[in-house]
């Protein structure tokens, strides 16, 4: 079809907001909610576009070609070991959600396979363990329980692999990725509340040994705030590049100078050619993307020695000990250019993924400012007076406040957050206790980033200014200090 009749035709269905160019064709971002069409088509139209074809292109929540009509992933229901495939509601669109919650009603189910959309067969399956072995029989990894990461995108319910510790997936016999120095391009959208400081959540481009046996024989994404080989400021997370024997935020072995990226989904890029490579990344939901590293390999990793294995939620020899979700994610042969980038970026925005609503996930999280832990109920326990602490992020309900119209901070359904004793003196334990009208259950969320109780004035604080995991929170004069800094994030 004529380029300038498609476009046409789109720009009178949909209403267009935003036209890009990259090459020789024309992408448009449109403003109604879920649209997003290369003339079309996806993020590997966009891509092949570019001149740099997906090799590999893996979702369970979307179509990545425009033309693409197969399955997304499968799952297997406990109930009788059974297995059915999900695919979209229609040619290029969204995953047909309805056929596993059909599939798996009154029973659980893993995800099994992950289909690869480019139709050269790397579909990721359960990893077989490694240098590091995984929980399952004979050291292989668990599978993701496929309900686990329920979201919606364009308006339309999906799900997310869900990667707890022990959770894995891998392709050692690929076709098409590379090898060596050849150049490639690795881009993710993955959930940025659900991370650890585990090695390794890691989607790309692995040894297929799956021993860590020689440095520069991977070319992964990693997502999430170790720092033990690599890491930048902050307390993370960071989009790093896991390359064999060390993650890196930059040129230089562990710390580069790199913010940490904070929102409810993340776009994670990361390319290399020779002796030459660049992370990038931004919010999955809006807006472009910023580049955080741009330059020369580390020392010792030119020329790389890829060996084109592809694995998901674990490190190159099976490290196994990281959490994460994975939404969509794709291979390129060659090393794309920013503008092709932003053009995916801009699809990936317009795709409107969102939390899913009236899941467990509902509520914010309240973020530190000092520590960037979140405001926890350890253990999620619901026993009044459990004082709440500080604990590494992970979206869970012990994680998710509601501000009510009364003030109160609500948690784990009908408990609040509670100045202990009704105190006003510094020291004051922060506690969760039964929802009930007193204004030591009330609290003003000020726009300087301090959380105040209504009885007593005094602040929300990270006791001692701490930061680690675990870290009790109390009551304490108004000092305007990062620990009583918080902001929300959904």
């Amino acid at each position: 079809m004529n380029v300038k009749r498609r476009l046409s035709r789109l720009l009178a269905a949909t209403g267009t907001l935003l036209v890009l160019a990259v090459g020789a064709s024309i992408y448009v971002v449109s403003d109604a909610p879920g649209v997003a069409r290369a003339a079309g088509t996806g993020p590997c139209d966009i891509y092949a576009s570019g001149g740099t074809p997906c090799v590999a292109a893996h979702s369970t929540t979307r179509a990545l070609y425009g033309a693409y009509n197969g399955p997304l992933y499968q799952v297997r229901r406990s109930s009788d070991n059974t297995t059915r495939d999900v695919g979209v509601l229609s040619a290029g669109g969204y995953a047909d959600a309805a056929t596993q919650d059909t599939f798996c009603t009154n029973t659980n189910c893993v995800i099994t396979i992950i289909y690869d959309q480019t139709g050269r067969n790397n579909r990721l399956t359960q990893a077989l363990g490694g240098g590091v072995p995984g929980p399952g029989p004979g050291g292989s990894d668990n599978l993701a329980d496929a309900k686990a990461a329920p979201i919606t995108i364009g308006g339309q319910k999906a799900y997310g692999v869900y990667i707890a510790p022990g959770t894995g997936y891998r392709n050692n016999n690929t076709n098409g990725i590379a090898t060596g120095d050849q150049p490639e391009g690795i881009y993710a959208v993955l959930d940025g509340t659900h991370y650890n400081n585990g090695c390794c959540f890691d989607y790309g481009n692995a040894q297929t040994n799956a021993m860590a046996d020689d440095i520069g024989i991977m070319e992964t994404i990693y997502f999430g705030n170790n720092k033990v080989w690599g890491y930048g400021d902050g307390n993370g997370p960071w989009i790093m590049m896991d390359m064999e024997w060390g993650l890196f935020s930059g040129v230089n072995p562990r710390y580069n100078p790199m913010p940490p990226i904070n929102h409810r989904f993340v776009t994670a890029i990361v390319k290399g050619e020779p002796n030459h490579w660049a992370i990038r990344g931004g919010n999955a939901q809006s807006g472009g993307l910023t580049t955080y590293f741009d330059g020369r390999r580390p020392n010792g990793y030119h020329p790389m020695k890829k060996e084109g294995a592809i694995l998901l939620g674990i490190g190159g020899d099976n490290s196994n000990t990281a959490r994460g979700t994975f939404y969509e994610g794709v291979m390129t042969s060659g090393y794309p250019t920013a503008a092709t980038e932003d053009a995916v970026q801009a699809n990936i925005a317009a795709a409107a993924y969102a939390p899913a609503g009236g899941n467990p996930q509902q509520g914010v999280q309240l973020v530190g400012g000092q520590s960037n832990r979140c405001v926890d109920v350890p253990n999620g326990t619901t026993t009044n007076g459990t004082q709440v602490q500080l604990w590494d992020c992970v979206g869970n309900t012990a994680q998710r406040w509601t501000h009510t119209a009364g003030k109160q901070l609500q948690v784990l359904g009908n408990k609040c957050l509670d100045a202990s004793g009704q105190g006003t003196t510094n020291g004051t334990q922060a506690i969760i206790w039964d929802c009930h009208s007193g204004t030591n259950q009330q609290w003003n969320i000020n726009s300087n980033g301090t959380i105040t109780g209504v009885q007593s004035g005094l602040c929300l604080d990270a006791s001692g200014a701490g930061t680690a995991n675990g870290t009790k929170l109390l009551l304490w004069a108004c000092n305007g200090q990062q620990n009583q800094r918080w902001s929300t994030r959904s």
